[in-house]
């Protein structure tokens, strides 16, 4: 058995690291995350800026909106807020599509592949971060929409089962703007890219009930990930009168969620990883 020290760009040693795949994959992983997430502490203005806006966008349809949408059964801040805490992680993810963008032409990837480590590491080190700077946002939207008006009515552990779900479901979303980081050539192009979650928003459930839409377009909006996500956290946080507007059971809502996330990570954990090996 034979080890090396090996290093993680310029920002950390990561010690004697077992050259076998499976042994090195771990220490790399974290190393990864550890980097990720001091860029991200060393850059507190994203974070601020991130919080302001995620603020703003929920003080207007909570004050502006909300006055001109009637939810029948729900004040309409109890119906907002958990659609709008979901739809807030995927653009929370949209920022690991430019990161990732970025370290590629920052050459930071191409120090990585000449390490004996496993390519699987770089990639999820930098999910792992991710998916941690998603829990923060997701934490402070939550505090925002208390803030707001909103209140839980089913309890502290459907809540921090609802809370889990946003989170698995922003890791879930991450492969695929991971991939288009990879993919992309530049961050402008990375960023143009993930605009893709416009559409998945505000075509869907968050906001306003499918069934007002056309009905050409309540079948995609209906089984879009999106939705069965914002309907799982209504029903977790807000109970029976929630499982009436929507229209379904949680198990339903749950399958679906779980279902979708097992796909997403399925089709875009080995592209993205695949297409960090080919450079």
């Amino acid at each position: 058995m034979t080890t090396t020290a090996t290093t993680i760009g310029a920002d950390r040693a990561v010690g004697p690291v077992d050259t076998r795949t499976g042994a090195a994959f771990a220490p790399a992983a974290l190393a990864v995350t550890a980097r990720t997430l001091r860029k991200f502490v060393r850059t507190p203005n994203l974070i601020i800026l991130g919080t302001i806006q995620s603020a703003t966008f929920l003080l207007l349809f909570r004050y502006v909106f909300g006055g001109a949408i009637s939810i029948a059964g729900l004040p309409y801040v109890n119906f907002l807020v958990p659609g709008f805490i979901t739809t807030g992680v995927l653009f929370l993810g949209m920022g690991a599509a430019i990161g990732m963008a970025e370290d590629i032409a920052a050459g930071f990837f191409d120090r990585l592949r000449s390490l004996p480590i496993p390519p699987s590491s770089v990639v999820c080190g930098r999910a792992f971060a991710d998916t941690t700077m998603i829990a923060w946002g997701t934490a402070v939207s939550t505090a925002i929409g208390f803030a707001v008006g909103f209140r839980v009515e089913t309890g502290v552990a459907a809540a921090l089962a609802a809370f889990a779900c946003c989170v698995l479901f922003g890791f879930a979303f991450l492969w695929l703007f991971m991939t288009m980081g990879l993919t992309a050539g530049s961050p402008q192009a990375a960023q143009g890219m993930t605009m893709i979650v416009f559409p998945l928003a505000f075509v869907s459930s968050a906001y306003v009930p499918v069934r007002t839409m056309p009905g050409w377009l309540q079948a995609f909006a209906a089984h879009q990930p999106l939705t069965y996500m914002v309907d799982t956290v209504r029903i977790l946080t807000l109970g029976h009168p929630a499982a009436v507007v929507v229209g379904h059971s949680l198990a339903y809502e749950l399958t679906g969620s779980l279902l979708w996330c097992a796909a997403l990570v399925a089709a875009f954990a080995p592209t993205a990883v695949a297409r960090f090996k080919r450079g």
